[in-house]
């Protein structure tokens, strides 16, 4: 058996949910299994998997041993040896903004990864005194965007759940901007407008095609771009975002006739060759945070931009290229 006292970064969750999360090992047909035998208790009472945990709550668990989460010495160990090697673009109490770099995995595929931006926040936030794994019961310091891994750019994490809760509706509200570098093959036309159309996502292949009409499985994507400067048949464009679908810029720069260079899914393997890249040219460079509703405990983040100074593709190709321009 082992008791849970609920923390503030605890409160509000469903206790099916904080559960799965501090024994993170046990199937969830065997925890169900456990709810139905009563073996979960929360204030000494059988509560129901959908019950809303409240501070100050006790949750007592009689699981096995080994679903819980490892000993907090081998916890501690692990984020004290990690070096995080983080760019910070911007922090406070409540979030931390990283300009990661391609290459990096937000995530990994299973499990904690000492390789992962998120494991390297982590041990950050562990080092400097700011997350205590052993005062908490579920929360770590999360993810609450993510690129993909050939991508770079800016990253946000919360460091407490009620930022984590507040940046998670405002993504989902498109209430945060952002904007995109890239480079691209041959000159968008005309030099600023609108891509807009109705994405497929291949889970199997990872692959993503645009579709000419609405069918079932596809999402709208909608994406606007601007031609910044051209230079032998490359052009570096800035896009902002209005959805968030999966290899979204990928796909729709590709499929209107400018592929990004070194995108070795939807781009040319030719072009990519030629100029030795082997990962899309693309980089988060600009958030915006334009709160339209109440901001909660990030109510100051409300009209503030922050920006990547120096992308270094931008440097490779446009070295005379300045950026003092607003979308």
């Amino acid at each position: 058996m082992r008791e849970f006292t609920v923390t503030k970064n605890d409160a509000g969750q469903r206790l099916d949910r904080f559960a799965a999360k501090i024994a993170p090992s046990i199937p969830s047909s065997l925890l169900q299994k456990h709810f139905r035998r009563k073996d979960i208790k929360v204030n000494g009472h059988w509560a129901r998997p959908d019950v809303r945990l409240a501070e100050g709550d006790t949750v007592r668990l009689y699981v096995p041993e080994e679903f819980f989460t490892a000993s907090v010495r081998e916890t501690d160990r692990a984020l004290a040896a990690l070096r995080p090697d983080l760019d910070i673009v911007y922090e406070d109490e409540n979030i931390l903004l990283v300009n990661k770099r391609p290459g990096v995995l937000c995530h990994a595929a299973g499990g904690w990864d000492p390789r992962s931006l998120v494991a390297r926040i982590q041990a950050r936030a562990y080092q400097l005194g700011q997350w205590d794994p052993a005062a908490e019961n579920s929360f770590a310091p999360a993810l609450c965007n993510r690129i993909d891994r050939g991508t770079g750019g800016i990253v946000i994490a919360a460091k407490n759940a009620p930022a984590l809760r507040v940046m998670g509706e405002k993504i989902r509200a498109r209430e945060v901007t952002k904007e995109y570098l890239c480079v691209c093959l041959g000159a968008p036309r005309p030099p600023q407008g609108r891509l807009e159309g109705w994405l497929f996502k291949d889970a199997v292949k990872n692959q993503v095609y645009v579709k000419p009409r609405q069918e079932p499985g596809t999402s709208l994507a909608v994406t606007d771009y601007r031609l910044l400067a051209s230079r032998e048949g490359l052009s570096l464009v800035t896009c902002r975002l209005h959805t968030g679908r999966t290899h979204q810029i990928r796909v729709q720069m590709a499929h209107a006739g400018w592929p990004l260079l070194g995108d070795g899914k939807y781009g040319r393997e030719k072009c990519n060759r030629r100029y030795g890249e082997d990962r899309q040219l693309l980089w988060s460079w600009r958030l915006g945070f334009d709160f339209t509703s109440d901001g909660g405990p990030l109510e100051y983040l409300r009209g503030r931009i922050f920006t990547v100074e120096q992308v270094p593709f931008v440097e490779k190709y446009f070295p005379d290229y300045h950026n003092n321009q607003k979308f």
